[in-house]
């Protein structure tokens, strides 16, 4: 707007004085301004017509860590050039998606490709491409948006636990076997070829039709205890920042525990205590998985609420059988009474603790190198109130003989929840 200004100031002037004084330098410097005004105005008219322009992102939803992969493709369906367009997509993504300037031949296509790696779980949009032109002096521009927008859904990083494993509870009518079954049950998990006395009524047709020999269906024994996921993400208790905090450590946990547990064909239910407490019904599969998935991916840890309420909240959905696992990073041993009570219902109880003070060195530690400052003098006093109140927490914990994992930061989760 400032160089439209300018240039119409300039121009004015420059007419008023070709035709007051009559020189013919003056008349020339007014048709060549007409010329590079007329001229520049052609081409950004002209330089989205017949352009044809889109993007393709290869995932929806992917898991922190992973690579979404974008493909653009920009075709000029003219016979002219078209000398500079600017592309880029607005999103809310971490680091957003890199843009690009070209120029593009007559009768000419090119694509690209990027791979953008998600580092962060959450919710995100990608908006419409949005393609620019501008002729070289800045006087005009044109703009245009192409596409829909999408939403990418960024879900937790999922770690194995080749060593965790859930205590069996007390359950009539069944029993946990981690071993094939020779009698038929609901769990059909594998298939085999056909051994010498295999009954017909186990042979799967579809199978046997694809590999050309008879193919028969093996079956587990039903697991003894489905879960319930308790996760605290009381805003007071957090420390630590980013990947590196209590509340990314603890949506980890309960995402790498509830696929270890959906795996083995449990149930699993979820109880997240955020701003408004969300409660997952218990069920199995991979539409289970899906929907724990998505809410871990959206959860932040904006609770007002302490974790004594919440399990108080999530009791009546507990059902004899079950396996309750609490993951916290709560130092007041208040809510270990109303946990061991579940006990009396058939009900077991596993706690996942975290290591608030090591998150707040750690975060300490990574701010003094990124910065250079000298650490904050340490408050001796605070210290020990929260040394006293992790005795008191072990001690309440060991009381109950209730069985506990600690995560600490820079350690893989799969070392610090096995044995």
């Amino acid at each position: 707007m400032i160089r439209r200004l300018q240039a119409l100031a300039i121009s004015s002037v420059l007419v008023v004085a070709a035709f007051s004084t009559g020189r013919p330098l003056l008349f020339y410097l007014v048709y060549l301004g007409l010329l590079v005004v007329g001229g520049s105005y052609v081409l950004v008219r002209s330089g989205l017509s017949d352009l044809e322009a889109g993007y393709a992102v290869s995932q929806l939803h992917g898991h922190v860590g992973d690579r979404m992969r974008v493909t653009y493709t920009l075709r000029n369906g003219s016979r002219l050039p078209k000398p500079w367009l600017e592309l880029h997509n607005p999103t809310t993504m971490p680091g957003g998606l890199p843009g690009r300037a070209l120029n593009l031949r007559g009768r000419a296509e090119r694509s690209w490709l990027i791979r953008v790696p998600l580092t962060r779980r959450g919710q995100f949009r990608i908006e419409p491409l949005h393609i620019r032109t501008a002729d070289p002096f800045g006087f005009f521009e044109a703009a245009a948006t192409v596409g829909q927008a999408v939403s990418v859904v960024v879900y937790p990083r999922l770690e194995a636990l080749p060593a965790w494993r859930l205590p069996s509870a007390s359950l009539e009518g069944s029993h946990s076997a981690a071993v094939r079954t020779l009698q038929t049950t609901p769990l059909a998990t594998s298939v085999r070829p056909y051994a010498p006395g295999d009954s017909m009524n186990r042979i799967h047709w579809r199978s046997t039709a694809r590999h050309g020999e008879i193919q028969v269906k093996e079956f587990d024994l039903e697991q003894t205890a489905d879960a319930w996921i308790i996760v605290d993400l009381e805003r007071g208790i957090q420390a630590g920042q980013g990947d590196e905090s209590t509340t990314e450590a603890a949506v980890r946990a309960a995402a790498a525990i509830a696929d270890k547990a959906l795996a083995e064909n449990r149930a699993v239910g979820m109880t997240v205590n955020g701003a408004r407490t969300a409660f997952l019904p218990a069920d199995r599969g991979g539409r289970q998985h899906l929907k724990v998935m998505q809410l871990l991916a959206a959860v932040e840890a904006d609770s007002n609420t302490p974790l004594v309420e919440t399990l108080l909240a999530s009791v009546g959905r507990l059902r004899r059988g079950m396996t309750a696992v609490v993951i916290t990073a709560s130092l007041d041993s208040a809510w270990v009474r109303p946990l061991a009570a579940l006990r009396a219902r058939g009900v077991s109880c596993v706690v996942v603790t975290l290591d608030a003070e090591a998150y707040r060195r750690t975060e300490a530690e990574m701010r003094e190198q990124s910065t250079g400052e000298s650490p904050a003098p340490v408050d001796t006093e605070a210290l020990e109130v929260t040394a006293k109140r992790g005795r008191a927490l072990r001690h309440a914990l060991a009381e109950y003989e209730l069985k506990v994992y600690s995560i600490t930061p820079g350690r893989p989760l799969g070392e610090m929840l096995a044995g």
